[in-house]
């Protein structure tokens, strides 16, 4: 059963910085891609960033400032977020499919999600 843990949440100060971790299992990590998707409040959920195959991409309102990374052994995924802004306030997600989908559409697998709230 794939399971995917998000942690790191909280509250920063814009321009601050904060680190989320998804914890995953239950599938073979390099045979998949892994998301990251946010949802702020009254908006849809977009994708931030997927990295599969050694590639990684980054939604334009992230490019610059977010950062994917992984620890195969310990299957865990990083998205480091820097220069945080008050419009970055949302619920991160961490999802998992066999590739990186098309702009607009959804992973297959998902965790519960980590609020991160970005205060002036």
């Amino acid at each position: 059963e794939v399971q995917l843990v998000e942690s790191g949440g909280g509250l920063v100060q814009a321009g601050g910085s904060l680190r989320l971790s998804c914890a995953a299992s239950g599938f073979n990590f390099d045979d998949y891609a892994i998301g990251w998707y946010r949802q702020a409040p009254g908006k849809e959920r977009e994708g931030i960033s997927c990295s599969a195959d050694g590639r990684t991409i980054y939604a334009d309102s992230v490019k610059g400032r977010f950062t994917i990374s992984s620890d195969k052994a310990k299957m865990m995924v990083y998205l480091q977020m820097n220069s945080l802004k008050p419009e970055d306030t949302a619920v991160y997600y961490c999802a998992a499919d066999l590739v990186c989908p098309a702009a607009g559409f959804m992973m297959d697998y998902w965790g519960k999600g980590t609020l991160v709230t970005v205060s002036l």
